[in-house]
Order: C-alpha cells, then structure tokens, then sequence
C-alpha cells in the first residue's frame, strides 16, 4: 500500500466508522483527504459524495471511500459521477472483487450494517487487490464514460 492517495467522504450517519477509515488509512501511511461534517450536524450524503468523486477526478491514482448510514446512498450519488465505479461492499469477498474485476475506484461502506471488525477485513481487502485487466477491461469501457 505505498504511496496509497485516498479520499474518505461521510455524511453525519457514517462520521464515526469514518474515523475508523481514517486511523486505518494513517496506520497505513496513506495520503488521505477527509470530507466529513462536524459531529453533531446533519448533512445530506450527495454532498459529500460528490466532494470526493470531483477530487478524485483531479488524481486518477487516488481511491475514494465514502460512508453513510447504509452505503446505499452513498454508492447512487458517487456512481452517477462519470469515472466513478463506486461498490458497495458488505464483506472482504465483495471488495475483493470489487477491485479484481470492476477496477473499483470508490469503496462505500453502511456504518449501520458492518461492524468495524468487518470494515477492517473489507478494507484490507479493497486496498490489497489490484485490477486483474484482461477481460474485464471491455466490460468497463460498456460503463458510462471512459473509466478514470
């Protein structure tokens, strides 16, 4: 995971599994970029969304990981961004994929469905995995938009 660039968004529903990204990122050594409300304040999750789809459209290298109350949300908004491949991912099997097959350039996680033991098992599992290419590149030229 060297020179890992990440970006972590979350709306007032995701701040503290968020935070949980955070810490995991830094023990990582990662350059991360956070959009996160203050605690307290409820937002709306498009925002935020959107926040980390335009940074990472500034540096293509860079991951995104968003979190909200479900995911659900989250992984809508991100994935009408063109360039976007936002997955919504509930255990490391489904990252890992993810990341294998769709080139997954945003991991969203629900802070109201995955525990922090699983969240860590699906990150270690996203930031792990690279894109196997070969047959699944013409998959994700069908995507709206050139993949980014």
């Amino acid at each position: 995971m060297q020179n890992l660039k990440v970006v972590v968004g979350c709306d007032h529903a995701g701040l503290d599994l968020a935070h949980f990204v955070y810490t995991f990122l830094q023990q990582k050594q990662a350059q991360i970029t956070m959009f996160a409300p203050p605690k307290g304040q409820r937002v709306d999750y498009p925002d935020f969304a959107h926040q980390v789809s335009d940074a990472l459209k500034q540096d293509c290298q860079a991951k995104g990981v968003l979190v909200c109350g479900s995911g659900i949300g989250m992984s809508m908004a991100c994935n009408r961004v063109t360039g976007m491949r936002a997955a919504l991912c509930t255990d490391a099997y489904m990252a890992r994929m993810a990341r294998l097959h769709n080139d997954a350039n945003v991991l969203c996680l629900g802070q109201n469905v995955v525990g922090f033991g699983v969240a860590l098992s699906i990150l270690e599992a996203f930031f792990s995995t690279e894109f196997e290419g070969g047959r699944h590149v013409l998959r994700l030229a069908k995507l709206e938009g050139q993949p980014c």
